[in-house]
């Protein structure tokens, strides 16, 4: 039997920028909202609740994960509003597991939520003893994997996370969703995983997350002319 065709609005980087969600064309199909970190700039529940109210507005079901931009109570708020992807799998369809890892590794920036590589390796695994049981898997890393197209800075530089990438190497999750390097959107592959930076929806830039009826994933880039 055909399953029907489901799409998935993909949203990181949002920087206390959410008001365009309210904009965007795709709302009436969506079936959902994955946001891959970085609600705030540097901000707490306050903040964060404030980002929400948006998309609450929407009347999608929403999965999201502090990033290294969001205080670190934005995690266990998320987790008390039962949306929290951060070292948690979600059934995002009977056969499709979604987990996260939210957070970054150190940045020269001494941002609010940063961490050593080995937390998220252990993360990571810890997550994939649930989802490995589902037929298709969908990780949303707010660090891009190292030394692809989703995760150079402006100087050329990859900084990315080895983690992310070894995990990727050895499990192969259908799709990678991450985000952090606003100037690094872009496609890209490990192996048959693909990696995706949807860009900062701060400044227009999001993705649709696609699964055809014969259940093949796909996404699409995409931005908005204007973001109020």
């Amino acid at each position: 039997m055909a399953e029907q065709e489901r799409h998935w609005l993909v949203l990181g980087d949002i920087h206390d920028c959410p008001q365009a969600v309210l904009s965007l064309p795709e709302l009436g199909r969506a079936d959902g909202i994955l946001v891959t970190g970085d609600l705030t700039n540097t901000g707490g529940v306050s903040e964060a609740s404030r980002v929400f109210r948006y998309f609450e507005k929407t009347a999608l079901p929403v999965l999201a994960q502090f990033g290294n931009m969001d205080r670190k109570e934005v995690d266990d708020w998320l987790t008390r509003k039962g949306v929290n992807l951060h070292r948690t799998v979600w059934k995002l369809l009977p056969d499709v597991a979604v987990f996260g890892v939210g957070a970054s590794l150190f940045t020269p920036f001494g941002t609010p939520s940063e961490y050593p590589e080995s937390d998220f390796s252990f993360w990571l695994e810890e997550c994939w003893q649930k989802a490995q049981s589902y037929p298709s898997t969908v990780l949303v890393s707010h660090n891009p994997p190292f030394d692809t197209a989703c995760d150079i800075i402006a100087d050329g530089s990859h900084v990315g996370s080895e983690a992310v990438k070894e995990f990727i190497e050895e499990h192969q999750p259908d799709i990678c969703l991450c985000g952090h390097i606003h100037e690094s959107r872009a496609l890209d592959r490990i192996g048959r995983t693909l990696i995706v930076n949807p860009g900062s929806f701060a400044h227009g830039f999001y993705a649709m997350l696609h699964r055809d009826a014969q259940g093949k994933f796909s996404v699409d880039l995409h931005c908005l002319k204007k973001v109020s």
